[in-house]
């Protein structure tokens, strides 16, 4: 029970210094860098546990450290995404599992029915490689998807030639490719309806996902 009440102390503690006030309600709220305080004083004193360690308290603080330095890496690397994508039609959201979400869709990425991409968009991976090769301690899932027209089959090999078109252009900017896992789904995962050209757009996108390191240095 000691050692339950010093990870939650120690967690609180961190947490706090991740809570920010919200200008038009002046509600606290818990940001990443809180987020990151609590998982990993959580993960610490689990750790710790697993192995019969008898220092819990100490390596929920440890732990809730590296969690805060995590938290502190992802936010900013968020806001840098967030301005440099603005007005380019990229989506960006940092999601609940400390990662950041970057959703492309394939009008302004690609050709109808290529997978070869729009000049105009170059610019913009420019810049998203730029903040990938500063912030380079993240890896990052590409994954390509489409609509339903068309057969699976042809829409599978579709959607990964677009992810790789996307991964190719990363790594000719100097982003490693060690740090690129890509993967297609095809049809398989729509994010709105095909009945419609509207929700059809919606689903012909590639995403690309920006994961957390276990820390950083």
């Amino acid at each position: 029970m000691r050692n339950q009440l010093m990870v939650l102390a120690v967690a609180s503690g961190l947490a706090l210094t991740g809570c920010a006030t919200d200008p038009n309600t002046g509600q606290q709220r818990l940001n990443k860098t809180g987020i990151g305080a609590l998982a990993g004083a959580a993960g610490g004193a689990a750790i710790s546990k697993a192995t019969g360690g008898s220092k819990t308290g100490r390596d929920a603080a440890i732990g809730a450290a590296l969690g805060t330095g995590v938290g502190l890496y992802m936010e900013r690397q968020a806001r840098q995404l967030e301005q440099q994508m603005a007005g380019s039609g990229v989506i960006v959201t940092p999601n609940a599992n400390g990662n950041i979400d970057l959703v492309m869709p394939g009008n302004i990425t690609f050709s109808f029915d290529s997978a070869n991409l729009s000049s105009n968009f170059k610019p913009t991976l420019d810049k998203l490689a730029s903040t990938m090769n500063q912030y380079n301690q993240n890896t990052i899932t590409i994954a390509g998807h489409t609509d339903s027209k068309g057969t699976a089959s042809y829409n599978q090999t579709l959607s990964r030639d677009r992810a790789y078109s996307v991964a190719n252009y990363l790594t000719q900017r100097g982003v490693a490719s060690n740090r690129i896992n890509v993967v297609a789904y095809g049809q398989s995962r729509p994010i709105a309806t095909n009945d419609t050209e509207y929700g059809r757009q919606q689903n012909r996108r590639v995403e690309l996902t920006v994961n957390a390191p276990n820390s950083v240095r």
